[in-house]
This record gives structure tokens, sequence and C-alpha cells, in this order.
């Protein structure tokens, strides 16, 4: 190789080593570029937050934050309710009728069962009077007919009593006819026999002409007579035997249809007696319905109480109805309001009803007395609850301790119901609550105070004040207001 071969061939490897070298610099370049501009932009992060944060002001936490109390509480329910009548009734007559005389006038106290007004009812008083005739003359025959019945059944057994006991006397009477007969026969017999010895030694004497002839007829005759007393007492004798047994049997037969006459009357008599019930009480029934209607007719107080309306006015057709015309009028559906007694019907929120309980004491304010406090406890507990505009509540009856003789029906109030005492309790403002994800906490000053969500559990709430019963300590400062930065958080 020549020398200026050489020196071209060096020549051209010089070149090729300044290239490479060329490119290995142009690929280190980027690099190096870009964390330049990487630590200039860092640099001026750094600065410009190290600017910001010493321009900005510091959090000034007794403006924003206030400290947890612990207070005595005492529970007080506030809520707004009417007076309204204990008991309150439209009085209305039982039948349309027209109104004849009214007695009493709005604001009138009335005692139960006092008269308040007269409706039509003369026609209702004749007819009350016609039952009553009928039921005197119905009470003249019901006494008349069971008299006739009891002496018909009293004459039955009479009869019957009477056969019995002439039964009883012929069969005692018959054998003793028959034994005194039979004796009078045995008398009569031996009497005949000294009458016919008699004639027998006066005949002898007759023959011997002891004695005249007139004498021994006389003689004759007495036997004859006690031939013929025999006879007779025989033929009297046979005919006791003879008829005495069908007497007896023929008494008999009386008394069987006596027993079956009486068994007969017996037997229709309670129904005879039935029938004459049954027409007396129907007669009784009749009056007693008049009675009622004509009662009906009389308009009274079914209960003590002030009368608060007045619907209609005398001459006026009333026709029942269960509610009263609003104003008086030629026509009405009641005649008047009636009430008694009055209480407070409050309505109570739904967080608040667990509060309370009947007893409980209650302070009341009437708009009317803006200045005067009535006592009042609770009396009554709604069981079920009343939804209106989307607030549920419950309707609180409040029993009157004093006012009675002040308040008056459908006055506005103000109730407020004491409940117990809490002592010892920590307190916050109620505006230092929130809410985060659906959870309640407090907000407490945490790194650099920064505002820090803190849950809590929740007590009572009282108005500007609720109770905190875990969750922070005494002292414990919360944010009643947040900066700027952080207002995002929801409260209550």
């Amino acid at each position: 190789m020549t020398a200026d071969g050489a020196a071209t061939k060096t020549s051209g490897l010089g070149n090729i080593y300044m290239k490479i070298a060329i490119n290995r610099k142009s690929k280190q370049y980027p690099v190096v570029v870009t964390g330049l501009v990487a630590l200039c932009l860092t640099l001026i992060g750094f600065t410009t937050y190290s600017i910001v944060e010493s321009s900005r002001p510091k959090i000034d936490l007794n403006a924003l934050t206030v400290p947890v109390k612990e207070e005595d509480l005492s529970v007080e329910i506030e809520a707004s309710g009417r007076v309204e009548p204990i008991k309150s009734v439209n009085v209305s007559p039982k039948d349309p009728a027209r109104l004849i005389t009214l007695l009493v006038e709005q604001g009138d106290r009335v005692t139960a069962g006092q008269t308040l007004a007269i409706m039509e009812n003369a026609e209702l008083a004749a007819q009350t009077n016609q039952a009553k005739a009928e039921l005197k003359q119905s009470r003249a025959s019901f006494a008349e007919g069971k008299a006739k019945v009891n002496a018909e059944i009293a004459q039955a057994e009479a009869r019957l009593r009477q056969a019995e006991a002439r039964l009883n006397q012929t069969q005692n009477r018959i054998p003793k006819d028959i034994e005194q007969t039979q004796a009078q026969i045995n008398a009569a017999e031996s009497r005949l026999k000294l009458v016919q010895e008699r004639v027998r030694r006066n005949k002898y004497l007759l023959q011997q002409g002891a004695i005249s002839q007139d004498t021994f007829d006389e003689i004759s005759n007495d036997y004859q007579n006690a031939q013929s007393s025999i006879n007779e007492l025989r033929q009297r004798l046979e005919q006791l035997k003879t008829t005495g047994g069908s007497e007896v049997e023929q008494i008999k037969a009386e008394i069987n249809e006596a027993r079956i006459a009486l068994e007969q009357r017996q037997a229709t008599a309670p129904d005879e007696i039935a029938g004459l019930e049954a027409s007396l009480e129907a007669a009784q029934a009749s009056f007693k319905r008049s009675e009622i209607q004509y009662a009906d007719s009389i308009v009274k107080a079914p209960f003590d109480g002030i009368v608060t309306q007045r619907y209609a006015v005398e001459g006026s057709f009333v026709a029942p109805s269960t509610s009263g015309s609003s104003t008086a009028s030629a026509s009405a559906t009641s005649i008047l309001a009636l009430a008694q007694g009055l209480e407070v019907v409050a309505k109570v929120t739904e967080l608040d009803i667990g509060q309370l309980q009947p007893g409980q004491k209650v302070k009341i304010v009437a708009d009317a007395y803006p200045d005067r406090n009535f006592k009042g406890e609770v009396k009554r507990i709604a069981p079920e609850a009343v939804i209106e505009e989307d607030v549920t509540s419950f309707e609180v009856r409040v029993k009157l301790l004093t006012g009675q003789d002040i308040l008056r029906s459908k006055m506005n109030v103000d109730v407020t119901f004491m409940g117990q005492e809490l002592s010892d309790s920590l307190v916050v403002p109620t505006v230092a609550i929130f809410t985060k994800d659906g959870e309640q906490g407090v907000m407490i000053p945490g790194e650099k105070d920064k505002p820090t969500f803190k849950p809590v559990k929740v007590g009572l709430y009282l108005g500007d004040k609720t109770q905190i019963i875990e969750g922070v300590e005494e002292n414990q400062r919360v944010f009643i207001d947040l900066p700027e930065e952080k207002r995002r958080w929801k409260k209550d």
C-alpha cells in the first residue's frame, strides 16, 4: 500500500470515528434535558407551594370551634296544640220534626237530663193517650179473663171434690144402712114373735070368753102391723143391697166426668191466659213505643256540659244527621252542639314521642293569654301516627290541671312537656353535628388544626343543644363552622 493510500485510509477511519462520537452525544442529550426540566419544575412547585402556604391565613380555632361542655340538662319538648272539648256532640231529635221551643242559648251550662228543646209533638201526645187507654182496657180484660179461667178451674175442682165426698159418704153410709136395717128386721122379728105369742094366748082367752072380740082384734092388728113392718124392712134391705152398688157406680161416673172436665179446663187455661197476656204485652209495647216517641220529641242533654253552638231556631224543620249546620237556618241537621270539659290536643313529632309518657307534667301557654302559664299532664298518647305534609307526628291529649274556667274550646296553645333531668351530660351546639356517609359525628381539630371528622353517638336534641353520649370528651373542641375549603360537608 502506498503512502497516499495509507493516508487516505487513515483519513477515512478518522471520519468514521468522528461520526460515531457525534451520534453518541446526540443520543444522551434528550435525557439530560428532561432531567433538567423536571428539576426546574420541582423547584418552581416547591417555591410556589411555600409562597402559597406562607401567604394562606391560619385557622382561627377560637372563632370556629367551641369546647365540649358538661351540663345538667332539663329535657323539654315543645309542641303546638289546640284546646278541645273532652266530649262533644251535635244534639238532634231522633226523628225529623219542627222545632217548637228552644230553651237554651249558646254559652249556657246544662246538666244531664235537662230539657234543651221541644219538637212538635201534639199528635204524638194524642197517640200516647190513646195507647194508654188501650193498655188500661187490655189490663182489665186480662184480669177479667184470668179471673174467669181461675174461677172455672176452681168450680171444676169443687165439683170433683163434692163428687168424691158423696162417694165417700155413700160408701160409708150404705153398709151402715144395711146393718141398721138388718138390726131393725131382727128387732121386728123378735117383736113379731111376741105378738104371735100374745095372739095365741088371747085367742084362747077369746074362746073362753075371758076377753072381748074387740080386744082380740086389737092384738091381731098389732100382729099384722108387725108382719107388715118386717116385710117393709126386708124390702128396704133388698133395695139397699140392690141399689147401693149402682148408686156408688153412678157417683164414680160423676167423679170421672168431673175429673175429665177439670183436666180439660186446666189444659186449655194456659193457652187462654197466654193469649190474654200477649194482648196485654202488645198493648204495653204500643204504649211504651208511644211514650218513647213522645219522649224523643223532648230533646234533653246527654251529659253535663256547655252549649257551644246553636244551629236551628224555633220554627225550623230539623232533620237529624251526624253533623250540624254551620249557621242557624230554616232547615238544619242538628239543634245545637254540646261539649263537656276541656283538654289540649298537641301534635308531637316522631323523634320526640318516645320521651313522653302518661302523667308527665306539661306547661301550657295560650295565644290568648301569652303572659300566663297553665298546668297540665299527659293524659293519653295516640297509638297511631298522623302524616301531614310528609311530617309524622302523634296526637297527645293533655289534661288541664288549671285554666278550665279561662280557656275556651279551639284556642291555640303552645305546650312544653317537662321531661327528665339529665345530670353531667356532654353537650355540643346542634350546629356542630355533621353527617358523613350517613354517619353522624363532629369535626375536631386534627393535624395542623385542620377539621377532622369524628363519629359520635348522639343522644337528645334540645333545640340549639345536642347531647353526646360517646365519642368526645369534656373540653375537647369541636367545629361549629368550617374553613372555606371544608364547607362541602353536609350538616344535619
